[in-house]
């Protein structure tokens, strides 16, 4: 397998990993594809890996970690527009301004509405 399918074969399994709820491992995907290759939109994807371990802080109790992280992702997005790995920024961008809004209404990350997560 050469570079360039090592890239996507590692975004994919993030994106399919983040999909399906499982947070911790698109993390690892990801930091994987970020850690391993020098890649253009790097802090895109490191903002990807930000948003995972919100998540991730969110369901290990951690409601200050979780916007903390959420924060820094939001910081990486938005230096991005358009389409950027066939992911809407804009869009994207909305979702977690409603992530961010119902972070700071909570009391309990046991409260969090995961219907929130943004679609990637």
């Amino acid at each position: 397998m050469n570079d360039l399918q090592k890239i996507e074969n590692l975004f994919q399994e993030g994106l399919t990993y983040f999909k399906s709820g499982e947070y911790f491992e698109a993390h690892e995907s990801w930091e994987e594809l970020w850690s391993d290759f020098y890649l253009k939109d790097r802090r895109f994807v490191q903002g990807l890996i930000q948003l995972s371990v919100s998540f991730v802080h969110l369901e290990n109790n951690n409601l200050n970690g979780a916007k903390s992280l959420l924060n820094k992702c939001r910081e990486k997005f938005i230096e991005f527009d358009g389409l950027q790995r066939d992911i809407d920024v804009k869009k994207l961008l909305k979702e977690i301004n409603k992530v961010s809004d119902a972070y700071q209404r909570l009391t309990s990350s046991a409260d969090f509405n995961w219907d929130l997560v943004p679609k990637l």
